[in-house]
C-alpha cells in the first residue's frame, strides 16, 4: 500500500517537472510578436518566425515585442509660428519595431520607445511650425508640414530600432489665453469687410439710381417732342382742311 503511494507520488512529480521543464523550454512567438533570447542578459539570438521555439530552461529569457504598427498620443504642447503666434498642437505618430536588439539596447521598452519618439516630434513640430505662418498651416500648408516633420522624425528613430510610418495632427487651437482677442480682431475684421461692402453697394445703388433717372429723363423729352412735333403736324393738316 504504502510502496504504491510513493510510486503514484513518484509519478506526479515526474509528471510536474516535465511539465516545468517543457514550460521553461518552449515557447510561442505570434503573427503579431517578434522575440530576443538573452542569457545572463547578453543577447543569443533573434526570433522573427510565428510558431514553436526553444531555449535553454533557467538559463535563457525570452522577450518579446510587437510587430503590428503601434501609436503615439501626445498630450498638447505650445509652439511659436513665424508670425509670433502661438498655437496649442495636439499630434499622434504612428510607428513599428523593425530592429528589437537596437531597440532592446536603446529604450528597452514601449514606454520608453513613446518617450524617445514624442521627444522627436515634439523638437520637429517646433521647428517646422517655427517657419510657417499659422494661417499658412491651418490651411494648405498643414500636410506639407507635417510630411516633413514625419520625414526627418523617421531618420533620427531608425538608431532605436523604430520605423516611423506618420505623424499627424488630430488638433490645432489657439491657447485659451488668446482665443478671445484673436475672435475679436476676426469679428472687427468681418466687420470693417461688411461695412465696405454695403459702402460698394450703396455707391453701386447710387450710380444705377443716376443712370436710370436720366434714361427716364431722356425718354421723356424725346417723347414730349415728338408729341410736340405731330400736334404740330395735325394743326397745319387742320388749317390746310379748313382753308
Amino acid at each position: 500500500m504504502m510502496r504504491t503511494i510513493f510510486s503514484g507520488f513518484g509519478l506526479l512529480v515526474l509528471v510536474l517537472a516535465v511539465l516545468i521543464l517543457g514550460s521553461q523550454t518552449l515557447f510561442t512567438v505570434g503573427e503579431w510578436e517578434q522575440a530576443l533570447i538573452l542569457q545572463l542578459g547578453q543577447f543569443k539570438r533573434a526570433i522573427r518566425e510565428p510558431g514553436l521555439h526553444w531555449k535553454v530552461p533557467f538559463l535563457q529569457q525570452v522577450v518579446k515585442f510587437e510587430r503590428r504598427i503601434l501609436s503615439s498620443d501626445a498630450d498638447p504642447a505650445e509652439y511659436l509660428t513665424l508670425d509670433k503666434k502661438r498655437v496649442l498642437v495636439n499630434h499622434v505618430t504612428r510607428w513599428r519595431i523593425v530592429d528589437p536588439l537596437q531597440f532592446f539596447i536603446t529604450v528597452r521598452d514601449e514606454a520608453g520607445a513613446r518617450a524617445r519618439i514624442d521627444d522627436l516630434v515634439f523638437s520637429e513640430l517646433r521647428r517646422e511650425l517655427a517657419s510657417r505662418e499659422f494661417a499658412e498651416l491651418i490651411a494648405a500648408e498643414r500636410e506639407p508640414a507635417m510630411e516633413a516633420v514625419a520625414a526627418r522624425t523617421a531618420e533620427k528613430a531608425q538608431q532605436f530600432g523604430i520605423q516611423v510610418v506618420d505623424v499627424r495632427v488630430k488638433r490645432a487651437d489657439l491657447p485659451t489665453e488668446v482665443q478671445a482677442s484673436v475672435f475679436a480682431r476676426m469679428v472687427a475684421e468681418r466687420e470693417r469687410i461688411a461695412k465696405r461692402y454695403r459702402s460698394e453697394g450703396a455707391e453701386e445703388s447710387a450710380k444705377i439710381r443716376a443712370e436710370t433717372d436720366k434714361e427716364r429723363t431722356i425718354i421723356l423729352a424725346r417723347a414730349y417732342e415728338e408729341s410736340q412735333r405731330r400736334r404740330g403736324e395735325g394743326e397745319a393738316q387742320s388749317t390746310q382742311i379748313y382753308g
